[in-house]
């Protein structure tokens, strides 16, 4: 076993590790749809919402960055395009429903913190560690993280939309060890996706971890000693770190 220096810093992706939505896109669109008068039922617009997720993010990766768009656009079309599905054709009324859930999604309310996130960032701060964001997110985070009660947690956030490259394009990491201003080997970076989070950060040499609540994640190549069902877990993983 070598010697790997102190970890100095943790970096954390968001959504799923931290956050999660508080209930379905399905759900919460058909809420908005709603209260502007239409009733749609949430499972078509669940499917409307995945279909037009795909296709979105492949004509538009990123927040549509290199075509000029911005999150806030990149959204829009994203829901007009849902709702389009659902037979929703009046402009006014796309438009409505496109801006309200970009703003439903801005802030705490459609957001739910995992009961470990708090005690974790908490431990690391107290173990003497720096820490960032790197997440495939728009420019909402700042304030989602805000109105949660995490944001004071973290040196810097580095979403995608900011980045302009996604996970599992190594140059968001690369970034992101620029910001911590120390060598990737003192860098531990924590994620639910095997490849955007576990095998990304690994190949830049940050100490990746794969968080697997559910304990469904069957990678054969993730050694137990890289694996976390809870949270709880890491503070402790961190100090066998540095022995």
């Amino acid at each position: 076993m070598t010697m790997r220096g102190p970890v100095r810093w943790v970096l954390w992706d968001i959504k799923d590790t931290l956050l999660k939505v508080r209930c379905s896109v399905g759900e919460q669109y058909c809420n908005e749809a709603k209260r502007v008068g239409l009733k749609l039922p949430a499972m078509q617009i669940e499917t409307a919402f995945r279909q037009a997720y795909r296709q979105h993010s492949h004509l538009y990766p990123n927040y549509g960055i290199a075509h000029g768009m911005n999150g806030q656009l990149w959204w829009a079309g994203l829901v007009k395009n849902t709702f389009s599905q659902c037979g929703v054709q009046d402009p006014t009324l796309l438009d409505t429903l496109a801006n309200n859930l970009y703003h439903n999604f801005s802030g705490p309310q459609n957001w739910e913190v995992f009961p470990d996130s708090n005690s974790t960032l908490k431990s690391c701060t107290a173990l003497g560690m720096k820490q960032g964001v790197v997440s495939n997110f728009d420019r909402r985070l700042e304030g989602i993280l805000q109105g949660c009660g995490l944001r004071t947690h973290f040196s810097f956030l580095l979403t995608s939309e900011e980045a302009a490259v996604a996970k599992p394009d190594p140059g968001i990491f690369a970034q992101a060890l620029k910001k911590s201003g120390v060598p990737a080997k003192h860098v531990v970076h924590v994620g639910d996706h095997y490849i955007n989070d576990y095998l990304t950060s690994r190949s830049l040499g940050i100490r990746g971890y794969l968080l697997d609540r559910h304990g469904l994640q069957k990678h054969l190549d993730v050694p137990p000693q890289h694996r976390l069902q809870s949270l709880d877990e890491l503070p402790a993983r961190l100090l066998q770190e540095m022995d």
